[in-house]
């Protein structure tokens, strides 16, 4: 029988220790799927589903706003992201269009994902397929302090490929 390294053994103690420290979040799920679930213990995003009458068909570089059925209420100093699904993106060609698109704390609408066929195919988008992941975040907020010149840095203002491909 083989022994868990002692680092992997710490990893995953901590990970069984997150569920105390989780966010309380509402949520109004009027769709016939589960709420969004982490599928991995370390997983940031929970997957989202197409909460639709009937399969979508979406043409190439056609987009489309899919409902799910889910409202949720987050807390002040948090934000939902609703981002690609890696494989969905990678296999497909389907890809969030607002990517990240944002949930503030006080909107309290239908969660919809903007979704895009950026492939040269008609695709498919199934009842109850999971369409995109979600992210809860904390976030600042910001007070802006006019001032006439910045902090130098080495950077400076490189961008788009300045620190190499």
């Amino acid at each position: 029988m083989k022994k868990t390294p002692v680092k992997l053994k710490k990893v995953l103690q901590t990970l069984s220790d997150r569920p105390k420290n989780m966010l309380e979040v509402k949520i109004i799920n009027r769709s016939a799927y589960p709420n969004p679930e982490y599928h991995t213990a370390a997983s940031a995003g929970m997957d989202i589903c197409a909460n639709i009458a009937e399969t979508l068909l979406l043409a190439p570089m056609e987009r489309v706003l899919v409902p799910t059925g889910l409202f949720i209420e987050l807390p002040l100093g948090y934000e939902a992201q609703v981002r690609p699904r890696s494989g969905l993106a990678l296999k497909r060609g389907l890809t969030v269009l607002n990517s990240p698109g944002t949930i503030d704390a006080d909107y309290r609408g239908e969660i919809k994902v903007l979704l895009i066929n950026l492939s040269q195919e008609v695709q498919r988008i199934e009842v109850g397929e999971r369409i995109a992941q979600m992210v809860v975040a904390a976030h600042a907020r910001v007070n802006w302090q006019s001032v006439g010149q910045l902090n130098e840095t080495e950077r400076g203002s490189g961008g788009y490929g300045s620190t190499g491909v």
